[in-house]
């Protein structure tokens, strides 16, 4: 049994580039994916549309979420109009102000009356959720995207923020709760924990999931390897009379040299 298959958290790939869409697509631990703006200029996507219909035509059955362009509301609402006629599985991202501050709530009842599924991002705030929770009343499907990574990056517990936005939301039964964002595999654990509904996790977090249950002893040996075998092959000294480490061996302790300020601190 994957890692993964233990938890009730969603877990949705977090990128643009799509070979690697492609072959996350068919592991069932992938359960959708989002993208946006800043993702898809690192994958040098010029094309929106071609690339959203290209992945729509390879992943039908898997919410898909693309965010909108503009910035301003009629403008907003048209491309999310025209993003959510992509296909029947999409979620249109929409920001939760845009940018000169001004709240899209207006722009989430529009499209909810309409019946377009949409993906709110970049709330940090209770207040932010409230809002976009009472938006989306008439929604028939929407997601609530917290970044908690970002909430943590300003020395703030996501947690609480979190588990309060669950709350807003449980009258809701059409919303379900993203935990966007996340900065390391605890968080994967920490949203399966709280019963957030789905977590975005990139390439690099999905490579380290594999280490879920890793036995520590083994871990802490492997660390050590790695920088003892680092250290080999850069061929590190710690004076110019000290000859290059064997290929094979250890270094002894009367082969180390420490500076005497370091023995005086000791």
């Amino acid at each position: 049994m994957h890692a993964l298959d233990r938890l009730k958290v969603k877990v949705f790939a977090d990128g643009a580039d799509l070979r690697s869409m492609l072959q996350l697509a068919c592991r069932p631990q992938i359960r959708g994916f989002t993208t946006n703006p800043s993702l898809l200029k690192r994958a040098g996507i010029s094309d929106y549309q071609a690339f959203g219909r290209e992945v729509l035509a390879h992943i039908p059955d898997l919410p898909v979420s693309f965010e909108v362009l503009s910035d301003g509301f009629e403008e907003m609402e048209q491309e999310a109009l025209q993003i959510a006629g992509w296909g029947s599985n999409v979620y249109v991202k929409i920001p939760v102000i845009n940018s000169r501050g001004e709240s899209t709530c207006g722009v989430l009842r529009s499209l909810s009356a309409q019946g377009v599924k949409v993906n709110v991002t970049a709330l940090l705030t209770v207040p932010q959720v409230y809002a976009a929770a009472e938006a989306l009343e008439r929604s028939p499907a929407a997601c609530i995207s917290v970044f908690a990574g970002r909430l943590a990056d300003t020395g703030r517990d996501p947690i609480p923020v979190l588990s309060r936005a669950l709350e807003i939301i449980a009258p809701y039964p059409q919303l379900e709760l993203i935990w966007a964002s996340p900065r390391e595999v605890l968080n994967i654990v920490q949203a399966d924990a709280i019963g957030c509904h789905i977590i975005t996790v990139t390439n690099e977090l999905l490579k380290k999931v594999e280490l879920f249950g890793k036995d520590l002893d083994e871990y802490s040996l492997e660390t050590v390897r790695m920088f003892y075998a680092d250290a080999r092959s850069a061929r590190l000294k710690l004076n110019s009379r000290q000859r290059d480490l064997p290929p094979q061996q250890a270094p002894s302790a009367q082969a180390v040299r420490w500076p005497l300020c370091a023995i005086q601190k000791s």
